[in-house]
């Protein structure tokens, strides 16, 4: 998901996406456990700034841990300022992109989904997780399976390929 916050050195707007989650403290000494929402894990890196609701982060110290990692943030003391920040999503500015092709769900927000022909099914409002395939979900109620993207086409809509009859019951009403 992406936030949009003003950026305290200027006025243009930075957007934020949601990279992982306080999952719980570690110990007493103020280490928390971040479960992170991304396969960048320089995001915990130490050096890294994170959003907390509205508290900014600084990582001083970060390992692995069971699939997350430990963390211990600047500014966190013991195990009391450690349980005050669980819970909070945390975030943090986009990275530059690399390939304008990649699929940033931050860039997907918004976009005009149409099928190969044209027909337009409308516009996407979240991405939702799924094992199989991601879901692109749509403001018309549908759900589509990522996997059925062919492409982002010259007006920067979302094409995309999908086998017959997946709008049937939404093209009924």
């Amino acid at each position: 998901m992406a936030a949009m916050s003003r950026s305290s050195s200027s006025t243009d707007a930075v957007t934020l996406l949601e990279v992982g989650r306080i999952d719980k403290p570690h110990g007493v000494r103020g280490e928390v456990v971040v479960s992170l929402i991304t396969t960048e894990t320089s995001r915990v890196a130490v050096g890294s700034v994170l959003i907390a609701g509205d508290r900014e982060l600084t990582i001083i110290s970060s390992r692995p841990h069971q699939h997350r990692f430990v963390v211990t943030f600047e500014g966190v003391f013991g195990r009391e300022g450690a349980e005050a920040i669980v819970g909070r999503p945390l975030r943090a500015e986009a990275l530059p992109d690399d390939d304008p092709n990649d699929l940033w769900v931050h860039r997907l927000i918004g976009s005009q989904v149409i099928e190969v022909d044209g027909t337009d099914r409308g516009i996407v409002e979240a991405v939702q997780d799924n094992p199989a395939s991601d879901l692109l979900v749509l403001d018309t109620g549908a759900l589509v399976p990522l996997r059925f993207l062919v492409e982002r086409d010259a007006h920067d809509r979302l094409v995309v390929d999908v086998p017959a009859g997946l709008f049937e019951l939404l093209d009924e009403d």
